[in-house]
């Protein structure tokens, strides 16, 4: 039986999930609370009914698979699911993609009073007591811009009108669209959702950098700065000026071209002061036969004109909130390889800080 799921997400204690939950008829509530899970526990509401699970080993991977996943399978229907915000939307998306489960909408809510702060912090989650494994080392922001970037529309709580965070939300997620929590509607929420929104489907890193068409140029302070080049960077050069990225930031999303791992497209991925490098697989250039490339290997460098598909460039976008757009651009700059290193690629051993990104991102 096909199951139809709305996923509500975001930081801070709501109920945006059970109003939802009222205004979709036949619907079943689902809630989880992860805070124990570091001791192996979940706690899981369906329609008010408490299930305290003990998992052996307590850890977000497990709590899908052993539970999440195979409720959504049972339940069948319409479900809300309430996310503890350990549990990122856009892994629960990926954990049901193959399953008889439809994503109906990702609805994210986002707390006008501390969303920017922990958007742009360097809070590891153990600090506030949000780890979901011993060895979690996901950041606040990680978690905090993530669902917002992947939600398909926004509910919004607390305070006033705020134009610095409306300038970051139209440049992070343009098509999403926003509903105050005061007075919320939560039927017209769900029907506003247009035909074409994400609805679960995620990213794997090779499609575009930014989401929708967000506006370009600078508004109070916020800003997008789009860096391309047609040499690769330097990778010990490259690792130092990632600190640039890490103060300021909202979001960074990038593809890499690193000149000790010529045929290897690397992944850049930071929210506030958490960043990730990963492999993305090889750029298609790299491949001798492009007609038996997998499609995730079939990256395009550019959406430049000038650029055949596949070719080896690089392409980062940058939300900045604070940190300067020139400081950003010249930091990257300087780390491309030099027209001698270039020439003496083949020659010189560099010394490469993201040889490890070999493994598959998990974060993403």
């Amino acid at each position: 039986m096909l199951t139809e799921v709305v996923l509500v997400a975001g930081l801070g204690d709501h109920d945006v999930g059970e109003e939802i939950w009222r205004a979709w008829p036949g619907s079943v509530l689902v809630r989880y609370d992860l805070r124990d899970l570091v001791q192996g526990v979940v706690r899981r509401w369906v329609d008010g009914e408490l299930t305290v699970l003990e998992l052996a080993h307590g850890c977000v991977s497990c709590t899908l698979g052993l539970d999440l996943v195979p409720l959504l399978e049972r339940l069948g229907g319409r479900v809300v699911v309430h996310l503890d915000p350990r549990l990122e939307p856009e892994v629960v998306c990926f954990a049901v993609c193959e399953t008889d489960v439809r994503v109906e909408a990702v609805v994210t809510v986002v707390d006008r009073a501390t969303w920017l702060a922990d958007a742009t912090g360097n809070d590891l989650l153990a600090e506030r007591g949000l780890s979901a494994a011993e060895d979690d080392d996901r950041t606040v922001a990680q978690i905090a811009v993530g669902p917002v970037e992947f939600a398909d529309c926004l509910v919004l709580t607390g305070g006033q009108a705020d134009p610095v965070l409306d300038a970051v939300l139209d440049r992070l997620n343009p098509r999403a669209a926003r509903h105050d929590r005061h007075g919320l509607d939560a039927a017209a929420l769900l029907a506003a959702i247009p035909p074409d929104a994400r609805r679960g489907r995620f990213d794997d890193g090779f499609g575009a950098l930014l989401n929708g068409r967000p506006p370009l140029e600078p508004s109070h302070g916020v800003a997008v700065v789009h860096f391309a080049a047609r040499r690769p960077f330097h990778p010990m050069r490259l690792h130092g000026a990632l600190d640039v990225l890490l103060d300021g930031v909202v979001r960074t999303r990038g593809r890499l071209w690193v000149v000790s791992q010529p045929d290897r497209a690397l992944w850049l991925e930071s929210a506030g002061g958490g960043l990730t490098v990963g492999s993305l697989g090889s750029w298609l250039t790299a491949v001798s036969d492009w007609s038996e490339a997998p499609p995730a290997c079939r990256v395009t460098g550019s959406t430049s004109p000038d650029r055949r598909p596949g070719e080896r460039a690089q392409e980062v976008v940058v939300i900045t909130l604070a940190a300067p757009p020139e400081a950003i651009i010249t930091a990257l700059r300087e780390a491309l390889v030099t027209d001698e290193e270039l020439e003496l690629a083949d020659e010189l051993d560099f010394v490469d800080p993201f040889i490890e990104s070999y493994d598959e991102m998990e974060e993403l």
